[in-house]
């Protein structure tokens, strides 16, 4: 039998790239869509009215979910299984005439999205500043930095054409950071006095000319720097600059991806979680969607809310993030101590 839900506003109801298996018809509230347009890359949100269906292709045609679906007010949502559903249909034929309709406006206007993609040449990844940063800061001597910057070149970009050298970089970056002092280690750039900006990276002619780095680019490092250093609410201030000026997209997506982690260090989990549903919104492919996922476990199990928190980690181990399989394992190891093991 068909089984309501009820869903909290703000509440996911489901992420994309999650296993389909059912469909939903929404009773009362209200429940927006987002994906993102294949055409243009903008963010595209479908609000579902009452007395809608939605979830249907994806579960009918056995495939990941394409979107994600979030209550944006107080829902009462009822879930069908997909025979539940095919039995529903074939005794409302009016069910399955409204659904043709969709589905075909829906296929000619991804058939025009995609036959103007064909036309267009192909765009390269934006990955030299990332690496050049991570060999301004080796040939400088800031391991710390030069580490956590050639492991996230490999995680947004682990086929680069950088890839392998990048791989040599760190693990020399290691090497030096595991024969440093721990208070050297902690705070390798030196102190800054509270309330300073972000010391901005040296640019492209004083670092032995390698291609210009971004304004964002420095900042963006700089203010990771500082959270190396444990100076969070400093770091918190700097990544809500970069966001705040929206000048390049990549960086505002990292700062907003570090902004909620600067939360979860500050103790703030009901922030927290509130910022990383937020960026799995607007980036619903970021590559360390595992992490966010992890991040939203801890603060719900901080607040005592271990239902969610091992909500968050089971989602965690059903999906490919992408990442490395220590978050896997960091999941695998939460869920343990949550159940007494």
């Amino acid at each position: 039998m068909p089984k309501p839900f009820q869903f909290r506003s703000g509440s996911v109801v489901y992420f994309q790239g999650d296993a389909a298996d059912k469909i939903f018809i929404l009773q009362s509230g209200k429940l927006n869509l987002s994906y993102q347009d294949i055409e243009t890359g903008e963010d595209i949100h479908d609000l579902v009215q009452q007395g809608e269906f939605f979830g249907v292709k994806s579960a009918l045609g056995r495939y990941p979910r394409e979107e994600n679906a979030i209550a944006v007010q107080d829902s009462v949502i009822m879930a069908f299984t997909v025979p539940e559903f095919e039995a529903l249909a074939q005794a409302n034929t009016r069910i399955i005439m409204k659904m043709l309709k969709v589905f075909s406006n829906q296929l000619r206007r991804i058939h025009h999205q995609v036959a103007s993609l064909l036309e267009k040449s192909e765009e390269i990844p934006p990955e030299m500043g990332l690496f050049n940063v991570g060999e301004y800061y080796l040939k400088n001597g800031r391991f710390v930095q030069a580490k956590y910057v050639f492991s996230r070149y490999l995680t947004y970009y682990p086929s680069g054409r950088n890839a392998a050298q990048a791989a040599k970089n760190l693990e020399m970056a290691e090497s030096q950071v595991s024969r440093m002092p721990k208070a050297s280690s902690a705070s390798p750039a030196g102190p800054a006095s509270p309330g300073s900006p972000a010391p901005l990276a040296p640019s492209a002619g004083q670092s032995g000319g390698q291609a210009q780095i971004g304004d964002a680019a420095k900042a963006y490092y700089d203010a990771v720097s500082m959270i190396t250093q444990e100076k969070y609410q400093q770091a918190y201030l700097s990544f809500k600059k970069i966001i705040d000026a929206n000048e390049d997209e990549e960086y505002v997506a990292k700062s907003n991806y570090e902004i909620s982690r600067c939360l979860f260090l500050l103790n703030k989990h009901d922030e927290c979680i509130k910022s990383f549903t937020v960026l799995i919104t607007k980036y619903p492919k970021h590559p360390d969607l595992g992490s966010c996922l992890f991040y939203m476990g801890q603060s719900y199990e901080k607040m005592g809310k271990k239902d969610q928190a091992a909500t968050f980690y089971k989602k965690i181990l059903t999906m490919d993030t992408g990442e490395e399989e220590g978050i896997s394992l960091k999941a695998k190891r939460a869920l343990k101590a949550l159940a007494g093991e």
